[in-house]
């Protein structure tokens, strides 16, 4: 077992959550100075990208379990790996928005209730989408973005750009 590979994807997933979604809670909205939507979209693509190069050789880099589990899917990840990476990348995740939290809560007006970079359907999404609509989404958006990662980490694939496309296709998505 090695624990290396666990570490990483932990690391990776709590850059990926502090970057992306610290993005949308400290900076997205910033009075006169918020980076907005696009900015939020750049932080993620930007913290994937990053995290591909440092620990890329070490993990594959998923920081999601879709796709851990659509590599798995794919043929290209031991199904027996599939709980030990989730597992990492949840704690990743937790450690991530507790960090976050921490900070957050030491603004004025902070208030828990407010959302803290959750998003949803209906009342929850910004432009109010059904349920149906936003797993219509989720679903053609995590199928491309698993598209673009196997093919772009493909052996006849140039070699080293893969970070490159996989940071783009989710500041895409």
């Amino acid at each position: 077992m090695d624990m290396r590979k666990y570490l990483a994807e932990a690391i990776g997933t709590f850059w990926l959550t502090f970057g992306g979604c610290g993005s949308a809670i400290l900076a997205a909205a910033f009075p006169e100075v918020g980076i907005g939507l696009l900015g939020v979209s750049l932080a993620f693509g930007l913290t994937v990208l990053t995290m591909a190069y440092a620990i890329g050789h070490i993990s594959g880099c998923h920081l999601n379990p879709a796709v851990t589990v659509g590599l798995a899917a794919g043929g290209r990840f031991p199904t027996s790996q599939i709980l030990p990476y989730v597992l990492a990348q949840v704690v990743g995740a937790v450690i991530g928005a507790g960090v976050l939290y921490l900070i957050a809560s030491g603004g004025p007006g902070f208030e828990l209730a407010k959302g803290f970079a959750a998003n949803g359907y209906g009342e929850h999404s910004p432009g109010k989408y059904t349920l149906f609509a936003c797993l219509l989404a989720e679903v053609v958006l995590t199928m491309m973005f698993l598209f673009i990662i196997m093919g772009s980490t493909h052996g006849k694939a140039p070699v080293g750009f893969a970070p490159i496309a996989i940071g783009l296709g989710l500041t895409l998505i």
